[in-house]
Protein backbone atom coordinates (compact mmCIF):
# COMPACT_ATOMS: atom_id res chain seq x y z
CA UNK A 1 0.00 0.00 0.00
CA UNK A 2 2.96 1.96 0.69
CA UNK A 3 4.93 1.56 -2.34
CA UNK A 4 1.20 1.83 -4.28
CA UNK A 5 1.01 5.70 -3.01
CA UNK A 6 4.98 6.25 -3.41
CA UNK A 7 4.08 5.59 -6.67
CA UNK A 8 1.42 7.52 -7.54
CA UNK A 9 3.16 10.49 -5.90
CA UNK A 10 5.97 9.88 -8.23
CA UNK A 11 3.61 10.08 -11.18
CA UNK A 12 1.66 13.12 -9.66
CA UNK A 13 5.01 14.68 -9.34
CA UNK A 14 6.35 14.23 -12.64
CA UNK A 15 3.43 15.33 -14.65
CA UNK A 16 3.70 19.11 -12.07
CA UNK A 17 6.94 19.21 -13.07
CA UNK A 18 6.25 18.80 -16.23
CA UNK A 19 3.63 20.56 -16.66
CA UNK A 20 5.45 23.46 -14.97
CA UNK A 21 8.10 22.63 -18.08
CA UNK A 22 5.61 22.90 -20.52
CA UNK A 23 3.47 26.16 -19.48
CA UNK A 24 6.69 28.16 -18.07
CA UNK A 25 6.61 31.35 -20.47
CA UNK A 26 8.53 33.61 -20.82
CA UNK A 27 10.90 30.87 -22.17
CA UNK A 28 14.03 32.95 -21.10
CA UNK A 29 14.05 35.19 -18.14
CA UNK A 30 15.89 36.83 -15.39
CA UNK A 31 19.35 34.93 -13.91
CA UNK A 32 20.10 36.16 -10.53
CA UNK A 33 22.94 35.86 -8.58
CA UNK A 34 27.24 36.02 -9.23
CA UNK A 35 29.42 33.94 -10.92
CA UNK A 36 31.44 31.57 -8.65
CA UNK A 37 34.93 31.59 -8.99
CA UNK A 38 35.32 34.47 -10.99
CA UNK A 39 38.82 36.51 -10.39
CA UNK A 40 36.03 39.81 -10.16
CA UNK A 41 32.47 40.52 -8.87
CA UNK A 42 30.08 39.79 -11.65
CA UNK A 43 26.49 39.42 -11.86
CA UNK A 44 25.43 36.28 -13.61
CA UNK A 45 24.36 37.81 -16.66
CA UNK A 46 20.43 38.21 -17.43
CA UNK A 47 18.83 36.34 -20.38
CA UNK A 48 16.23 37.81 -22.67
CA UNK A 49 12.41 37.76 -21.76
CA UNK A 50 10.74 36.46 -25.01
CA UNK A 51 6.29 36.27 -24.30
CA UNK A 52 4.37 32.93 -25.31
CA UNK A 53 3.56 33.75 -28.75
CA UNK A 54 4.49 32.31 -32.07
CA UNK A 55 4.23 32.87 -35.52
CA UNK A 56 6.18 30.87 -38.73
CA UNK A 57 7.11 33.07 -41.93
CA UNK A 58 5.38 30.96 -44.12
CA UNK A 59 1.58 32.43 -42.20
CA UNK A 60 3.15 35.52 -44.12
CA UNK A 61 3.92 34.69 -47.52
CA UNK A 62 7.48 33.19 -47.24
CA UNK A 63 8.38 31.23 -49.95
CA UNK A 64 10.60 28.53 -49.89
CA UNK A 65 13.22 27.41 -52.35
CA UNK A 66 15.61 30.85 -52.46
CA UNK A 67 14.33 32.39 -55.46
CA UNK A 68 11.48 34.51 -53.85
CA UNK A 69 12.38 37.72 -51.60
CA UNK A 70 10.82 37.54 -48.14
CA UNK A 71 12.10 40.21 -46.92
CA UNK A 72 8.12 41.02 -46.30
CA UNK A 73 7.48 38.28 -44.74
CA UNK A 74 9.92 38.42 -42.21
CA UNK A 75 8.92 42.30 -41.57
CA UNK A 76 4.97 41.40 -41.20
CA UNK A 77 6.11 38.42 -39.00
CA UNK A 78 8.13 40.61 -36.94
CA UNK A 79 5.28 43.21 -36.74
CA UNK A 80 2.37 41.33 -35.47
CA UNK A 81 4.31 40.02 -33.00
CA UNK A 82 5.50 43.61 -31.49
CA UNK A 83 1.29 44.06 -31.60
CA UNK A 84 1.16 41.42 -29.26
CA UNK A 85 3.83 42.27 -26.86
CA UNK A 86 6.49 40.21 -28.82
CA UNK A 87 6.89 36.52 -29.61
CA UNK A 88 9.02 34.03 -31.63
CA UNK A 89 9.21 33.82 -35.04
CA UNK A 90 9.99 30.68 -36.78
CA UNK A 91 11.78 29.74 -39.70
CA UNK A 92 11.30 26.50 -40.99
CA UNK A 93 13.53 24.16 -42.86
CA UNK A 94 14.03 25.53 -46.17
CA UNK A 95 15.87 27.79 -48.29
CA UNK A 96 14.52 31.44 -47.85
CA UNK A 97 16.25 34.35 -49.03
CA UNK A 98 15.70 38.08 -47.30
CA UNK A 99 16.91 41.53 -47.41
CA UNK A 100 17.79 43.10 -44.74
CA UNK A 101 15.54 42.11 -41.10
CA UNK A 102 14.76 44.96 -38.56
CA UNK A 103 14.57 43.29 -35.37
CA UNK A 104 12.12 44.37 -32.55
CA UNK A 105 12.06 44.20 -28.64
CA UNK A 106 10.98 40.95 -27.44
CA UNK A 107 11.26 39.00 -30.37
CA UNK A 108 13.12 35.73 -30.85
CA UNK A 109 14.08 34.13 -34.53
CA UNK A 110 14.55 30.75 -34.55
CA UNK A 111 16.17 29.15 -37.30
CA UNK A 112 14.78 25.50 -37.82
CA UNK A 113 17.22 22.90 -38.10
CA UNK A 114 17.29 22.60 -41.74
CA UNK A 115 16.79 26.05 -42.43
CA UNK A 116 19.08 28.42 -44.37
CA UNK A 117 18.61 32.03 -44.21
CA UNK A 118 20.59 34.00 -47.49
CA UNK A 119 20.37 37.41 -47.68
CA UNK A 120 20.31 38.91 -51.00
CA UNK A 121 23.10 40.35 -53.12
CA UNK A 122 20.75 43.48 -54.07
CA UNK A 123 22.89 46.32 -53.00
CA UNK A 124 19.36 48.01 -53.75
CA UNK A 125 18.05 46.55 -50.51
CA UNK A 126 20.70 48.41 -48.04
CA UNK A 127 20.65 51.45 -47.40
CA UNK A 128 23.26 53.47 -45.87
CA UNK A 129 22.78 54.71 -42.39
CA UNK A 130 25.18 56.46 -39.66
CA UNK A 131 26.47 54.37 -37.66
CA UNK A 132 29.78 52.67 -35.81
CA UNK A 133 32.60 50.79 -38.31
CA UNK A 134 35.90 49.73 -36.52
CA UNK A 135 35.57 51.64 -33.86
CA UNK A 136 34.30 54.93 -35.92
CA UNK A 137 31.46 57.15 -36.31
CA UNK A 138 30.55 56.72 -40.21
CA UNK A 139 28.30 55.64 -43.04
CA UNK A 140 27.63 52.05 -43.86
CA UNK A 141 24.90 50.03 -45.65
CA UNK A 142 22.57 48.41 -43.32
CA UNK A 143 23.59 44.90 -41.97
CA UNK A 144 21.64 42.24 -42.82
CA UNK A 145 20.67 41.91 -39.45
CA UNK A 146 19.93 44.91 -37.39
CA UNK A 147 18.49 46.41 -34.35
CA UNK A 148 19.40 49.17 -32.55
CA UNK A 149 17.76 50.60 -28.98
CA UNK A 150 16.03 47.12 -27.98
CA UNK A 151 15.35 45.16 -25.02
CA UNK A 152 15.20 41.34 -25.15
CA UNK A 153 16.31 40.44 -28.73
CA UNK A 154 17.39 36.60 -29.31
CA UNK A 155 18.78 34.62 -32.66
CA UNK A 156 18.36 30.83 -31.70
CA UNK A 157 17.39 26.99 -33.41
CA UNK A 158 20.05 25.33 -35.12
CA UNK A 159 19.38 26.58 -38.98
CA UNK A 160 22.24 28.59 -40.63
CA UNK A 161 22.75 32.30 -41.12
CA UNK A 162 24.66 32.99 -44.68
CA UNK A 163 25.69 36.75 -45.23
CA UNK A 164 26.62 36.38 -48.88
CA UNK A 165 29.73 38.38 -48.47
CA UNK A 166 31.51 37.08 -51.36
CA UNK A 167 29.27 39.69 -53.58
CA UNK A 168 30.63 42.80 -51.00
CA UNK A 169 34.44 41.97 -50.32
CA UNK A 170 37.54 42.21 -52.60
CA UNK A 171 39.72 39.18 -52.93
CA UNK A 172 43.55 39.00 -53.16
CA UNK A 173 44.90 36.65 -55.91
CA UNK A 174 47.62 35.53 -52.93
CA UNK A 175 45.03 34.16 -51.04
CA UNK A 176 43.45 31.95 -53.84
CA UNK A 177 44.55 28.55 -55.85
CA UNK A 178 44.71 29.52 -59.35
CA UNK A 179 41.94 27.73 -60.53
CA UNK A 180 39.86 29.73 -57.75
CA UNK A 181 41.59 33.00 -59.07
CA UNK A 182 40.15 32.28 -62.61
CA UNK A 183 36.73 31.57 -61.55
CA UNK A 184 36.56 34.59 -59.74
CA UNK A 185 37.56 37.04 -62.61
CA UNK A 186 35.51 35.28 -64.83
CA UNK A 187 32.28 35.82 -62.46
CA UNK A 188 32.47 39.68 -62.75
CA UNK A 189 33.88 42.76 -61.14
CA UNK A 190 36.64 44.14 -62.19
CA UNK A 191 40.78 43.93 -61.24
CA UNK A 192 43.23 46.83 -60.26
CA UNK A 193 46.04 47.79 -62.17
CA UNK A 194 48.21 44.99 -61.06
CA UNK A 195 45.68 42.37 -61.57
CA UNK A 196 46.71 41.39 -58.10
CA UNK A 197 43.56 42.46 -56.14
CA UNK A 198 39.96 41.65 -57.56
CA UNK A 199 36.93 43.77 -56.48
CA UNK A 200 33.51 43.26 -57.29
CA UNK A 201 32.75 46.08 -58.63
CA UNK A 202 34.20 49.40 -60.32
CA UNK A 203 32.39 51.31 -57.38
CA UNK A 204 34.01 49.33 -54.56
CA UNK A 205 37.18 49.97 -56.36
CA UNK A 206 36.53 53.99 -56.51
CA UNK A 207 35.57 53.67 -52.59
CA UNK A 208 38.65 52.13 -51.52
CA UNK A 209 40.82 54.46 -52.82
CA UNK A 210 41.82 57.14 -49.95
CA UNK A 211 39.98 54.60 -47.69
CA UNK A 212 42.12 54.18 -43.96
CA UNK A 213 40.98 50.94 -42.95
CA UNK A 214 38.04 50.56 -44.48
CA UNK A 215 37.06 54.29 -43.49
CA UNK A 216 37.15 57.34 -45.58
CA UNK A 217 37.94 60.00 -43.75
CA UNK A 218 37.58 62.66 -46.76
CA UNK A 219 34.30 61.98 -47.10
CA UNK A 220 31.20 64.20 -44.86
CA UNK A 221 27.80 63.81 -46.52
CA UNK A 222 25.41 61.45 -47.17
CA UNK A 223 25.80 62.07 -51.02
CA UNK A 224 29.50 61.53 -50.77
CA UNK A 225 28.99 58.06 -49.02
CA UNK A 226 26.49 56.96 -51.49
CA UNK A 227 28.84 57.74 -54.87
CA UNK A 228 30.83 54.35 -53.37
CA UNK A 229 27.56 52.45 -51.94
CA UNK A 230 29.08 49.11 -52.91
CA UNK A 231 32.51 49.74 -50.95
CA UNK A 232 30.60 50.46 -47.71
CA UNK A 233 30.07 46.92 -46.98
CA UNK A 234 27.75 45.88 -43.83
CA UNK A 235 28.84 43.58 -40.92
CA UNK A 236 26.26 40.69 -40.99
CA UNK A 237 24.57 40.90 -37.50
CA UNK A 238 24.45 44.64 -36.05
CA UNK A 239 22.67 45.00 -32.50
CA UNK A 240 23.38 48.39 -30.67
CA UNK A 241 22.83 49.86 -27.79
CA UNK A 242 20.56 47.34 -26.31
CA UNK A 243 19.64 45.09 -23.50
CA UNK A 244 19.44 41.31 -22.64
CA UNK A 245 20.84 40.11 -26.03
CA UNK A 246 21.35 36.01 -27.00
CA UNK A 247 22.84 34.35 -29.59
CA UNK A 248 21.69 30.24 -29.00
CA UNK A 249 22.63 27.54 -31.51
CA UNK A 250 22.43 28.91 -35.37
CA UNK A 251 25.44 28.93 -37.75
CA UNK A 252 26.00 32.47 -39.07
CA UNK A 253 28.29 32.82 -42.35
CA UNK A 254 29.75 34.90 -44.82
CA UNK A 255 29.56 37.64 -43.52
CA UNK A 256 30.45 40.88 -45.88
CA UNK A 257 32.57 42.65 -43.37
CA UNK A 258 32.55 41.18 -39.29
CA UNK A 259 29.88 38.99 -38.67
CA UNK A 260 28.37 39.67 -35.33
CA UNK A 261 28.72 43.23 -33.97
CA UNK A 262 27.16 43.75 -30.42
CA UNK A 263 27.89 47.43 -29.54
CA UNK A 264 26.95 49.20 -26.57
CA UNK A 265 24.79 45.95 -25.36
CA UNK A 266 24.23 45.01 -21.50
CA UNK A 267 23.68 41.40 -20.79
CA UNK A 268 25.00 39.84 -23.92
CA UNK A 269 24.76 35.80 -24.14
CA UNK A 270 26.36 33.67 -27.05
CA UNK A 271 26.47 30.49 -26.80
CA UNK A 272 26.51 27.22 -28.79
CA UNK A 273 27.02 29.20 -32.03
CA UNK A 274 29.45 28.55 -35.18
CA UNK A 275 30.58 30.96 -36.86
CA UNK A 276 32.22 30.52 -40.16
CA UNK A 277 33.52 32.93 -43.03
CA UNK A 278 35.87 32.24 -45.41
CA UNK A 279 39.84 31.91 -44.65
CA UNK A 280 40.39 34.88 -47.16
CA UNK A 281 37.84 37.24 -46.18
CA UNK A 282 39.33 40.45 -45.33
CA UNK A 283 37.87 41.89 -42.48
CA UNK A 284 35.93 38.80 -41.88
CA UNK A 285 35.91 38.94 -38.08
CA UNK A 286 33.98 36.00 -35.89
CA UNK A 287 32.59 38.29 -33.41
CA UNK A 288 33.11 41.77 -32.30
CA UNK A 289 32.12 42.58 -28.71
CA UNK A 290 32.26 46.51 -28.55
CA UNK A 291 31.96 48.79 -25.54
CA UNK A 292 29.35 45.59 -24.55
CA UNK A 293 28.79 44.75 -20.28
CA UNK A 294 27.90 41.72 -18.63
CA UNK A 295 29.14 39.03 -21.29
CA UNK A 296 29.34 35.66 -22.27
CA UNK A 297 30.69 33.95 -25.08
CA UNK A 298 30.77 29.81 -24.51
CA UNK A 299 30.69 26.83 -25.89
CA UNK A 300 31.52 27.58 -29.68
CA UNK A 301 33.59 27.44 -32.11
CA UNK A 302 35.13 30.01 -35.06
CA UNK A 303 36.67 29.03 -38.46
CA UNK A 304 37.02 32.98 -40.19
CA UNK A 305 38.96 35.30 -42.17
CA UNK A 306 40.09 37.48 -39.42
CA UNK A 307 40.08 37.76 -35.47
CA UNK A 308 37.90 35.19 -34.14
CA UNK A 309 36.81 36.48 -30.34
CA UNK A 310 37.72 39.57 -30.99
CA UNK A 311 36.94 42.57 -27.80
CA UNK A 312 36.84 46.04 -28.55
CA UNK A 313 35.60 49.57 -27.44
CA UNK A 314 35.76 52.34 -29.93
CA UNK A 315 38.91 53.93 -31.71
CA UNK A 316 41.25 57.14 -31.51
CA UNK A 317 38.76 60.30 -30.53
CA UNK A 318 35.18 58.67 -31.16
CA UNK A 319 36.08 55.76 -29.21
CA UNK A 320 37.72 58.27 -26.18
CA UNK A 321 34.53 60.14 -26.83
CA UNK A 322 31.79 57.62 -26.44
CA UNK A 323 33.34 56.51 -23.25
CA UNK A 324 32.13 53.10 -22.81
CA UNK A 325 34.16 50.68 -22.08
CA UNK A 326 33.98 46.87 -22.71
CA UNK A 327 33.39 45.30 -19.17
CA UNK A 328 32.75 41.73 -16.97
CA UNK A 329 33.40 39.08 -19.73
CA UNK A 330 33.51 35.59 -19.60
CA UNK A 331 35.12 33.88 -22.69
CA UNK A 332 34.93 30.21 -22.00
CA UNK A 333 35.10 26.62 -23.94
CA UNK A 334 35.63 28.05 -27.36
CA UNK A 335 37.06 26.20 -30.28
CA UNK A 336 39.20 28.83 -33.01
CA UNK A 337 40.22 27.00 -36.12
CA UNK A 338 41.78 29.89 -38.97
CA UNK A 339 41.57 33.16 -37.10
CA UNK A 340 44.24 36.25 -37.06
CA UNK A 341 43.84 35.68 -33.33
CA UNK A 342 41.81 33.18 -30.98
CA UNK A 343 40.86 35.87 -29.01
CA UNK A 344 42.06 39.34 -29.09
CA UNK A 345 41.79 42.65 -27.09
CA UNK A 346 42.10 45.82 -29.77
CA UNK A 347 43.53 47.88 -31.61
CA UNK A 348 40.32 49.44 -30.97
CA UNK A 349 40.17 49.80 -27.17
CA UNK A 350 39.90 53.41 -26.51
CA UNK A 351 37.20 52.98 -24.04
CA UNK A 352 39.04 50.94 -22.62
CA UNK A 353 38.67 47.05 -21.64
CA UNK A 354 38.46 46.00 -18.10
CA UNK A 355 37.55 42.65 -16.20
CA UNK A 356 37.47 39.53 -18.56
CA UNK A 357 38.32 36.18 -18.01
CA UNK A 358 39.00 33.63 -20.73
CA UNK A 359 39.45 29.68 -20.30
CA UNK A 360 39.29 26.51 -21.44
CA UNK A 361 39.89 27.65 -25.03
CA UNK A 362 41.48 25.94 -27.92
CA UNK A 363 43.29 27.59 -30.83
CA UNK A 364 44.46 25.63 -33.85
CA UNK A 365 46.32 26.87 -36.38
CA UNK A 366 45.24 30.70 -35.63
CA UNK A 367 47.94 33.72 -36.61
CA UNK A 368 47.97 34.32 -33.16
CA UNK A 369 46.68 32.86 -30.09
CA UNK A 370 45.80 35.34 -27.07
CA UNK A 371 46.39 38.59 -28.94
CA UNK A 372 46.50 42.17 -27.43
CA UNK A 373 47.22 45.26 -30.16
CA UNK A 374 46.77 48.83 -29.68
CA UNK A 375 48.98 51.64 -31.42
CA UNK A 376 49.92 55.37 -30.53
CA UNK A 377 46.84 57.42 -30.59
CA UNK A 378 44.01 54.78 -29.74
CA UNK A 379 44.28 55.51 -25.84
CA UNK A 380 42.09 53.81 -23.37
CA UNK A 381 43.27 51.35 -20.69
CA UNK A 382 43.23 47.65 -20.79
CA UNK A 383 43.45 45.92 -17.19
CA UNK A 384 42.18 43.23 -15.48
CA UNK A 385 42.72 40.38 -17.41
CA UNK A 386 42.65 36.97 -16.46
CA UNK A 387 43.11 33.95 -18.77
CA UNK A 388 43.89 30.31 -18.09
CA UNK A 389 43.80 26.57 -19.59
CA UNK A 390 44.29 27.73 -23.19
CA UNK A 391 45.49 25.19 -25.32
CA UNK A 392 47.25 25.80 -28.91
CA UNK A 393 48.44 24.02 -31.92
CA UNK A 394 50.38 25.32 -35.02
CA UNK A 395 50.43 28.85 -34.30
CA UNK A 396 52.11 30.43 -37.68
CA UNK A 397 53.38 33.49 -35.43
CA UNK A 398 52.97 34.60 -32.04
CA UNK A 399 51.32 32.15 -29.62
CA UNK A 400 50.79 35.46 -27.06
CA UNK A 401 51.40 38.78 -28.59
CA UNK A 402 50.79 42.08 -27.00
CA UNK A 403 52.07 44.43 -29.75
CA UNK A 404 51.47 48.51 -29.09
CA UNK A 405 52.78 49.57 -32.79
CA UNK A 406 50.15 47.46 -34.75
CA UNK A 407 49.26 49.01 -38.21
CA UNK A 408 46.04 47.35 -39.12
CA UNK A 409 47.70 44.14 -40.62
CA UNK A 410 47.86 40.37 -39.07
CA UNK A 411 51.40 39.37 -37.15
CA UNK A 412 51.37 36.56 -39.98
CA UNK A 413 51.64 39.47 -43.44
CA UNK A 414 54.03 41.47 -40.81
CA UNK A 415 56.50 38.41 -40.42
CA UNK A 416 56.17 37.50 -44.15
CA UNK A 417 56.58 41.10 -45.07
CA UNK A 418 60.61 41.30 -42.90
CA UNK A 419 58.57 42.01 -39.47
CA UNK A 420 57.47 45.91 -38.38
CA UNK A 421 59.60 48.39 -37.86
CA UNK A 422 59.05 49.96 -34.03
CA UNK A 423 59.88 53.32 -32.90
CA UNK A 424 61.54 53.29 -30.15
CA UNK A 425 61.67 56.84 -29.51
CA UNK A 426 60.17 58.52 -26.04
CA UNK A 427 56.67 60.11 -26.86
CA UNK A 428 54.65 62.35 -24.34
CA UNK A 429 52.25 60.62 -22.55
CA UNK A 430 48.56 61.86 -23.43
CA UNK A 431 45.44 60.87 -23.54
CA UNK A 432 46.04 59.61 -26.81
CA UNK A 433 48.53 56.61 -25.02
CA UNK A 434 47.42 53.02 -24.69
CA UNK A 435 47.87 51.23 -21.61
CA UNK A 436 48.15 47.61 -20.71
CA UNK A 437 48.31 46.06 -17.37
CA UNK A 438 47.45 43.83 -14.80
CA UNK A 439 47.13 40.72 -17.20
CA UNK A 440 47.40 37.10 -15.40
CA UNK A 441 48.34 34.09 -18.30
CA UNK A 442 48.29 30.96 -16.61
CA UNK A 443 48.29 27.00 -17.68
CA UNK A 444 49.09 27.21 -21.14
CA UNK A 445 50.44 24.40 -23.49
CA UNK A 446 52.07 25.87 -27.07
CA UNK A 447 52.26 22.99 -29.18
CA UNK A 448 53.82 24.53 -32.23
CA UNK A 449 54.66 28.20 -33.20
CA UNK A 450 57.12 30.76 -35.00
CA UNK A 451 57.23 32.76 -31.43
CA UNK A 452 55.93 31.80 -27.99
CA UNK A 453 55.87 35.04 -26.11
CA UNK A 454 56.01 38.31 -27.51
CA UNK A 455 55.72 41.41 -25.55
CA UNK A 456 56.28 44.84 -26.63
CA UNK A 457 55.06 48.20 -24.80
CA UNK A 458 56.01 51.90 -25.73
CA UNK A 459 58.68 53.45 -24.22
CA UNK A 460 56.59 56.06 -22.58
CA UNK A 461 53.65 53.55 -21.58
CA UNK A 462 55.40 50.27 -20.83
CA UNK A 463 53.17 47.18 -20.36
CA UNK A 464 52.64 46.64 -16.51
CA UNK A 465 52.25 43.84 -14.18
CA UNK A 466 52.28 40.88 -16.65
CA UNK A 467 52.39 37.34 -15.32
CA UNK A 468 52.74 34.32 -17.73
CA UNK A 469 53.27 30.90 -15.44
CA UNK A 470 52.29 27.30 -15.64
CA UNK A 471 53.79 27.00 -19.30
CA UNK A 472 54.57 24.41 -21.98
CA UNK A 473 56.09 25.33 -24.87
CA UNK A 474 57.61 23.61 -28.32
CA UNK A 475 58.25 27.02 -30.42
CA UNK A 476 61.09 27.77 -32.40
CA UNK A 477 61.44 31.24 -30.94
CA UNK A 478 61.06 31.63 -27.49
CA UNK A 479 60.34 35.20 -25.33
CA UNK A 480 60.56 38.85 -26.40
CA UNK A 481 59.75 41.23 -23.50
CA UNK A 482 60.43 45.22 -24.85
CA UNK A 483 59.38 48.34 -22.26
CA UNK A 484 57.70 46.40 -20.20
CA UNK A 485 57.36 46.83 -16.05
CA UNK A 486 56.56 44.23 -13.37
CA UNK A 487 56.62 40.77 -15.35
CA UNK A 488 56.96 37.56 -13.30
CA UNK A 489 57.07 34.48 -15.55
CA UNK A 490 57.41 31.23 -13.39
CA UNK A 491 57.22 27.37 -14.19
CA UNK A 492 57.84 27.96 -17.62
CA UNK A 493 59.15 24.26 -19.78
CA UNK A 494 60.28 24.97 -23.16
CA UNK A 495 61.57 23.52 -26.19
CA UNK A 496 62.95 25.80 -29.03
CA UNK A 497 64.90 26.03 -32.01
CA UNK A 498 66.21 29.55 -31.36
CA UNK A 499 69.73 29.40 -28.34
CA UNK A 500 68.16 32.73 -27.58
CA UNK A 501 65.15 31.84 -25.01
CA UNK A 502 64.57 35.22 -23.70
CA UNK A 503 65.72 38.69 -24.88
CA UNK A 504 65.13 41.25 -23.03
CA UNK A 505 64.92 45.17 -23.90
CA UNK A 506 64.61 48.33 -21.83
CA UNK A 507 62.33 46.05 -19.10
CA UNK A 508 62.09 46.13 -15.46
CA UNK A 509 61.12 44.60 -12.09
CA UNK A 510 61.24 41.40 -14.37
CA UNK A 511 61.50 37.50 -12.52
CA UNK A 512 62.24 34.43 -14.14
CA UNK A 513 62.03 31.42 -11.99
CA UNK A 514 61.51 28.12 -11.79
CA UNK A 515 62.59 28.19 -15.93
CA UNK A 516 63.53 25.43 -18.24
CA UNK A 517 65.05 25.17 -21.51
CA UNK A 518 66.66 23.33 -24.16
CA UNK A 519 69.06 25.76 -25.15
CA UNK A 520 72.81 25.49 -23.65
CA UNK A 521 73.85 28.72 -25.14
CA UNK A 522 75.90 31.21 -23.47
CA UNK A 523 73.52 33.96 -24.87
CA UNK A 524 70.22 31.56 -23.92
CA UNK A 525 69.13 34.99 -21.81
CA UNK A 526 69.73 38.39 -23.36
CA UNK A 527 69.23 41.84 -21.81
CA UNK A 528 70.08 45.09 -23.31
CA UNK A 529 68.72 48.78 -23.28
CA UNK A 530 70.32 51.56 -20.85
CA UNK A 531 66.71 51.68 -18.63
CA UNK A 532 66.65 47.99 -18.06
CA UNK A 533 66.51 47.67 -14.10
CA UNK A 534 65.35 45.02 -11.19
CA UNK A 535 65.78 41.91 -13.45
CA UNK A 536 66.17 39.02 -10.85
CA UNK A 537 67.08 35.23 -12.81
CA UNK A 538 66.53 32.67 -10.46
CA UNK A 539 68.32 29.37 -11.35
CA UNK A 540 67.42 25.96 -10.34
CA UNK A 541 69.01 22.49 -10.45
CA UNK A 542 68.50 22.12 -13.86
CA UNK A 543 69.81 25.46 -14.93
CA UNK A 544 72.23 28.43 -14.23
CA UNK A 545 71.27 31.51 -15.27
CA UNK A 546 74.66 33.04 -14.61
CA UNK A 547 76.08 30.93 -17.32
CA UNK A 548 73.87 31.49 -19.86
CA UNK A 549 72.89 35.35 -19.74
CA UNK A 550 74.50 37.61 -22.06
CA UNK A 551 74.43 41.32 -20.76
CA UNK A 552 74.17 44.65 -23.26
CA UNK A 553 77.12 47.02 -22.73
CA UNK A 554 74.33 49.94 -22.10
CA UNK A 555 73.01 47.75 -18.85
CA UNK A 556 73.32 48.96 -15.94
CA UNK A 557 75.66 46.45 -13.81
CA UNK A 558 73.05 46.98 -10.88
CA UNK A 559 70.31 46.01 -13.50
CA UNK A 560 70.11 41.93 -13.09
CA UNK A 561 70.80 39.95 -10.18
CA UNK A 562 71.32 36.06 -10.18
Amino acid sequence: MKLKSFSIFLVIGALFINSCSVSQKPKYGKSTGKYQNLEFDMNLVQEPIIPNNEVKITDFGAVNGGEVLCTKAFADAIAALTKKGGGKVIVPAGVWLTGPIILKSNIEIFASAGALIRFSTNKDLYPIIETSFEGLNTWRCISPIYGKNLENVALTGTGVWDGSGGAWRAVKKSKLTANEWKKLVASGGVLDETKENWYPSEQFKLGGNGADQNVRFDLHTKEEFLAIRDFLRPVMVSIQNSKNVMFDGPVFQNSPAWCLHPLMVENLIVRNITVRNPWYSQNGDGIDVESCKNVIVENSSFDVGDDAICIKSGKDKDGRDRGVPCENLIIRNNIVYHGHGGVTVGSEMSSGVKNMHVSNCTFMGTDVGLRFKSTRGRGGVVENIFIKDIWMTDIPSHAISFNLYYGGKSIEETLAEGGGPTNTKLMPVTEETPQFKNIKIKNVVINGATQAVFLQGLPEMNLENIELSDLQINADKGFTIVDANGVNIHNVKMVSKDPTAFDIFNAKNVTLRNIEFNSTSAEAVKINGSVSEKIELISNSKMDFKKQTKLGNSVPKVAVKF
